[in-house]
């Protein structure tokens, strides 16, 4: 399911500020790394995990995929949302895979841009 926002808001227009917290953190990683996309998510209890794409030889993740694996690898037993910062559109399938596999379907996943406007949201569903 997508439910779209109404053009671009920034995420200090975003209602939760825990929600605001994860798009902020995306942006920072995607910036600070230099890689193309920065992605964050929370647990069920409030921690959070960001990361950036991987680009290797050997292994390629988008940072969604490589935020959810942190999250796994630390324990976390659930999800309650999930930020991506990046200039291509909805996530893949098998981004929003991962946040539903952990999460389930309706873990809301925001859709940033590079300058933290928040583009869209869409369900892990």
């Amino acid at each position: 399911m997508i439910a779209r926002m109404s053009d671009q808001q920034p995420a200090a227009d975003l209602p939760d500020p825990e929600d605001r917290k994860l798009v902020t953190l995306a942006r920072a990683t995607r910036a600070r790394n230099g890689v193309p996309e920065g992605a964050a998510v929370r647990d069920e209890t409030g921690r959070t995990y960001v990361a950036g794409t991987v680009a290797l030889e050997s292994l390629r993740l988008t940072a969604l995929q490589t935020a959810v694996a942190m999250a796994v690898a630390s324990g976390a037993k659930s999800l309650e949302a999930a930020a991506v910062v990046t200039e291509a559109g909805i996530p893949a399938e098998s981004d929003r895979a991962a946040v539903r596999d952990l999460g389930g379907p309706e873990v809301p996943v925001f859709v940033a841009g590079p300058d933290g406007a928040v583009r869209t949201q869409v369900s892990a569903g």
